[in-house]
């Protein structure tokens, strides 16, 4: 893919995520209404009118491209390429008047990510990246840390309760005991933190195809992986780790002698 054409993909990425993001802002520590989806998450007229907004968008100048979305599901494209957005990731923090939720967007050809997308609407921050081309960070080049010890390192996940559920209690436990700082920084923010440094390891039990859609080509180019729990790389799946690189030995060690499979 040449760089011309993924660049002209990358900023329509990044300038439908700034409006879907505008949309949830709207909203945000303004009382709005929560429902309850049937597996008990919450969502909100934000999440329905930002998915909306990116679909136009993407409707408007790519409509032969698929787009799967978490409120809107799968609209079957005519070409190797679809859109994967989640128009508030962290709604729990959304609905809470936490800033740390964001709009994620990403295309993929054939289940590769080639471009990603992760905005922050009420903290200002985007993170992106585009296949061959660096992860960038409100501007600047990102990268991940060169923490080379799980000791110094600093773990995040995104919800305490996931794990045991998971079979990965005892795994959290053990990552705890060996790592410095730990943090509920989580859902795409997290994933963020790791990117650009902040952070050397973040952890998911449980995923869906909407929460990872720009995280591989995010975490990939700036220095870092994103695999599932066995280490193998994934563009999306139903648990998920990201890391500077440097620390995924050792992190492996503690996850395969303390993960249970689920019966």
């Amino acid at each position: 893919m040449n760089h011309s054409t993924l660049t002209t993909w990358l900023e329509f990425a990044l300038d439908a995520a700034w409006q879907a993001g505008r949309i949830t802002l709207g909203y945000f520590q303004a009382g709005v209404a929560v429902e309850r989806k049937g597996d008990n998450t919450p969502v909100t007229q934000a999440d329905r009118q930002a998915e909306e907004k990116l679909r136009e968008l993407i409707g408007r100048f790519w409509p032969e491209h698929g787009m799967i979305g978490e409120e809107y599901g799968r609209s079957a494209g005519q070409s190797p390429y679809t859109w994967v957005m989640d128009p508030i990731d962290g709604t729990k923090s959304f609905i809470s008047g936490v800033p740390l939720y964001g709009t994620l967007l990403a295309l993929l050809e054939n289940d590769q990510p080639l471009v990603g997308v992760a905005h922050f609407p009420a903290l200002n921050e985007t993170v992106y990246a585009a296949q061959g081309m660096g992860c960038f960070w409100n501007g600047r080049r990102a990268h991940v840390s060169s923490v080379h010890n799980l000791a110094d390192a600093v773990v995040l996940c995104s919800d305490l309760n996931t794990f045991a559920p998971h079979g990965k209690a005892v795994a959290w436990q053990q990552l705890v005991a060996a790592t410095w700082v730990q943090r509920t920084w989580g859902d795409a923010y997290g994933y963020a933190l790791v990117a650009t440094g902040r952070a050397e390891i973040m952890v998911d039990p449980i995923m869906s195809i909407w929460d990872c859609g720009p995280l591989k080509v995010i975490m990939e180019e700036a220095g870092g992986t994103f695999t599932d729990w066995r280490g193998q790389p994934i563009t999306y799946g139903e648990e998920s780790i990201a890391t500077n690189g440097i620390l995924l030995p050792q992190l492996l060690e503690i996850l395969k002698n303390n993960t249970k499979p689920i019966s």
